[in-house]
């Protein structure tokens, strides 16, 4: 399959994703938003795969490029094409379709966590508390009309979503590699979140914790994305 990704930072790309593209054959093209990349037209791929970032949905007159980017998620979602957005791509997937995204009402998550997830065809052969990675300070707060809710918790009560059969949102980043926490701790607007959250100097203590749950993160971000294609595939075939 020919995957579009949309990145927002040069840091926060399909990481560990990239493997399981490999492995099953599949090839990638990343557009960089924030940098003035042009989105391509639609019709010349399978599935999109919408990435994090350090901006809010939003900020549209900071990010003029955002109105375009929602836009396009929206005419590929309605079309009934095959969707994955984490973290940031989450939230977008909420706000193009019609649905809220604002800050959370505490502080922002940071850290490793355990997230319960409702049973999915995305989450096939994944514990049901579901050990991922948080960094964000807004969160979905109201669905757009019909979608599902997959996965809550007291922190975030909207961590996953589906709307139809093939579009998904995580909340929570499954795609770390074994250097993700040291690039995403360089960025500014990560590094005020973090140290609101877990005080100054806490990033090698985040390293720490991604290091001693890496094993649980890269099997579970490799079930999730096999899941998913295996779901596009499916859209793709008409079943």
């Amino acid at each position: 399959m020919r995957i579009l990704v949309f990145q927002h930072v040069a840091a926060e790309h399909p990481g560990s994703f990239r493997d399981v593209m490999a492995r099953e054959g599949h090839t990638m093209h990343a557009v960089e938003l924030d940098e003035g990349e042009v989105i391509p037209p639609l019709d010349g791929f399978d599935l999109l795969l919408v990435m994090g970032g350090p901006m809010d949905v939003w900020e549209t007159d900071k990010h003029p490029w955002l109105i375009n980017e929602m836009a396009a998620i929206k005419e590929w979602v309605e079309a009934r094409r095959p969707y994955l957005g984490l973290c940031f791509g989450h939230q977008l997937l909420a706000q193009a379709l019609g649905g809220h995204v604002g800050l959370m009402a505490g502080a922002p998550e940071v850290g490793i966590a355990q997230v319960p997830l409702v049973a999915d065809p995305i989450f096939v052969g994944v514990p049901e508390l579901c050990t991922c990675f948080q960094w964000h300070g807004a969160e979905v707060q109201r669905l757009p009309e019909g979608a599902v809710l997959l996965a809550s918790s007291e922190a975030c009560p909207i961590q996953a979503f589906r709307l139809g059969d093939f579009a998904y949102g995580l909340q929570f980043h499954m795609e770390l590699t074994e250097t993700t926490a040291e690039e995403w701790g360089a960025l500014p607007e990560y590094a005020k979140a973090l140290e609101r959250v877990r005080g100054p100097g806490s990033l090698p203590v985040i390293q720490a914790e991604v290091a001693a749950n890496f094993v649980a993160l890269n099997q579970a971000a490799d079930r999730i994305f096999s899941n998913f294609l295996t779901i596009a595939a499916g859209a793709l075939a008409g079943v």
